[in-house]
């Protein structure tokens, strides 16, 4: 579980580990269109694809994969959304990404940059990469604006899971 970080928390935010108790709330994720818009998926009822997404965080878990963190907004004890490191495969490379997701009612509001850099802060302080990645969708602008506020570049471009996608990169300096 060395890529999880359960009970860390920023400012705002609680980290946990997800919970079945959590399905009803992150269902609201899949059924918002802005979801789909940036990432081609199959097209599926958005139960069946809450309940598949899950199931892979599970299997993170499992394998040390790393996997979502459940963020919890500490005022109010709501679910914000999801952020974690997750070892990915890009153009056979192994790589460590930083991936965040968050409910349509808590966008715009910093919370995604909050977790994302408390993730990079994380991961380079535990050394568990030289470099981090976060995978986004050419069309994604809000997603690119939190690697920008991370401290990501644009390393390239390339196509992942049949999406046209952009790389931004941070290297740990420390």
């Amino acid at each position: 579980m060395t890529y999880l970080l359960d009970g860390q928390e920023t400012s705002r935010l609680l980290f946990r580990l997800i919970s079945p108790d959590d399905f009803d709330d992150w269902l609201e994720f899949f059924k918002d269109p802005e979801t789909s818009r940036h990432w081609k998926s199959e097209k599926e009822d958005a139960a069946v694809t809450c309940r598949k997404w899950y199931e892979k965080q599970l299997e993170r878990y499992a394998s040390n994969d790393g996997g979502m963190n459940a963020l919890v907004e500490k005022t109010s004890g709501m679910l914000v959304g999801h952020c974690g490191l997750l070892k990915q495969k890009v153009d056979d490379m192994a790589e460590l990404e930083i991936a965040y997701s968050l409910l349509p009612a808590f966008r715009n509001k910093g919370y995604a940059t909050e977790a994302a850099l408390q993730c990079r802060d994380w991961a380079f302080s535990n050394n568990l990469s030289p470099s981090l990645i976060s995978i986004i969708s050419l069309t994604n602008k809000p997603s690119e604006k939190v690697a920008l506020k991370v401290g990501m570049l644009l390393d390239k471009q390339t196509v992942y899971k049949n999406n046209a996608v952009n790389i931004f990169r941070i290297w740990n300096k420390g």
